[in-house]
């Protein structure tokens, strides 16, 4: 085994905030003149990414390599789950889609994949001088203890120092700390090294008290308390609460219809920095309004969600803004949605063999095994956006075809996506990071609307997460004893 330096967070729950650590830790040895690489084994997400070698893996690894200055590597999320259902998931090996499994058989297989764990982890050991490693869920879920790969069982296999968060934000910290610590064995709680309350808001006096006995009845010490900070980095999966809440007042409404599989939700987080973007998340027709803007966006399961669509009320609602004449952009899975019929003869998303679509745009899509991962770069052709460059990446399963207007044409002179009068739909993700489709989609509903757009353009997009990761990390950094965390790495170095 590597004796490259390492630290691993593990959380107290799910949401804790372990990405948002890792992440600022990433930030952190690299300010320090370190080369860190993010790791995690497991990760059970719908939020995804395609790694310049064409695999897809977290996107919270993704935004941890870029804080980390380093590109990402599918080595970096060696077992990526897409949750397709509640008790199944599609299960992705170093980039890759293995199979679709329920949870049961998951469970008994993925022992199975420690040996392909450890390859990703070794070899990212050898280039790296530090990796951090992100946990999963809570360490104490006793009922899955056993064969765990990716919380104290991977901490063990890689000999890794363990800082554990909790979140107390959401109240009833110090019991999730103290029964979490009170859950491991001995072995294990030997491996926690230092407590962090994670999402502080107040007068940090006043939890002293608290820490000094939360201390003396684990026996590990409190390295420190982060407040919440008002940061703006990708959420890790459609689960993230703040989800639901984003309901930012701007001058222009676009609202996205929240699908129960919704999958890529951070392609919208440089419209919500835009300043007089306002993107909220609907999944209820009576909350839909008459938005400027109404997105769907992609999912990890069509077919069910679109049957979703229709029992709501959303698709009526949907045909009836489109016919008055209101934007409808789809994203894809919700490209598909918009053509015309969707045809499954393989069962890849369930026993439903065809299904019409809201046939909004001429264009027809078929799901086929094999899964398209892609990175390009291509050019809007027509219509209000054109010529605004794009940079992004295709994950899907289904092949489309159109029978109209492309909606952009890539750089090899491929047509992509489809557009038809106030409707469009694009296969890419990340369409909006270039900021130019940005830009050009705010000038739009600005003059539809009638009001001047002026100097509010956004800042570019990776200029302000480039700030994002640095203003985390200087909160991170200011609020954990960093030397302590660098002596316990030494220790196990």
């Amino acid at each position: 085994m590597s004796r490259v330096k390492r630290i691993m967070v593990q959380g107290s729950m799910s949401g804790a905030g372990k990405s948002l650590l890792c992440t600022a830790l990433c930030r952190i040895f690299r300010q320090d003149g370190l080369r860190a690489a993010p790791f995690k084994s497991q990760n059970m997400a719908l939020n995804s990414y395609v790694t310049p070698q064409l695999g897809e893996i977290g996107r919270a690894q993704a935004v941890q390599a870029e804080a980390a200055g380093i590109e990402p590597d599918v080595r970096m999320n060696p077992i990526l789950l897409k949750p397709s259902s509640d008790v199944g998931s599609q299960v992705i090996v170093n980039g890759r889609v293995r199979a679709q499994m329920a949870a049961a058989d998951y469970f008994a297989y993925r022992k199975q994949l420690v040996p392909e764990i450890l390859a990703a982890y070794e070899s990212l050991a050898e280039e790296y001088d530090v990796i951090v490693i992100e946990g999963a869920g809570s360490p104490a879920e006793i009922n899955l203890r056993e064969n765990d790969i990716v919380n104290m069982g991977l901490a063990e296999l890689v000999d890794a120092p363990v800082l554990l968060a909790g979140d107390i934000d959401r109240g009833g910290v110090f019991a999730q700390l103290y029964g979490t610590v009170m859950l491991l064995d001995k072995r294990e709680r030997a491996r926690v090294r230092g407590l962090v309350i994670n999402k502080f808001r107040g007068d940090e006096a006043l939890l002293r008290p608290g820490l000094r006995q939360l201390e003396s009845l684990t026996g590990v010490p409190v390295l420190g308390v982060v407040p919440f900070l008002p940061v703006r980095i990708d959420d890790e999966d459609s689960l993230a609460p703040c989800l639901a809440e984003r309901t930012a007042r701007k001058p222009i409404d676009i609202a996205v219809i929240r699908l129960p599989h919704i999958a890529n939700f951070t392609d919208f987080s440089p419209l919500e920095a835009h300043p007089l973007l306002g993107v909220r998340y609907v999944a209820d027709a009576k909350n839909l309004g008459t938005p400027d803007l109404l997105i769907l966006p992609g999912t990890k399961n069509t077919i069910d969600d679109l049957l979703w669509l229709r029992q709501s009320g959303l698709e009526s609602a949907v045909l009836h803004l489109a016919a008055a004449g209101a934007p409808v952009f789809g994203i894809c899975g919700g490209y598909q949605m918009l053509g015309g019929m969707i045809t499954d003869t393989a069962g890849l998303e369930g026993s439903c063999p065809s299904l019409p679509g809201m046939g909004l745009l001429p264009c027809e899509t078929a799901f086929e095994a094999r899964k398209t991962l892609t990175r390009v770069r291509a050019a809007v052709t027509g219509g209000p956006f054109d010529g605004a460059a794009l940079e992004g990446y295709e994950i899907h399963m289904g092949a489309t075809a159109v029978r109209g207007e492309p909606f952009c044409r890539l750089e090899d002179g491929r047509a992509e996506g489809c557009q038809s009068g106030n409707v469009f739909g694009s296969y890419l993700h990340g369409l909006f990071d270039s900021g130019e489709l940005t830009e050009k989609l705010a000038d739009w509903l600005c003059g539809r609307r009638g009001m001047e757009k002026k100097n509010a353009a956004a800042e570019p997009w990776r200029e302000s997460r480039e700030r994002q990761y640095d203003l985390l990390a200087a909160g991170v950094r200011e609020a954990l004893d960093m030397d302590a965390i660098y002596r316990m790495m030494e220790e196990y170095a």
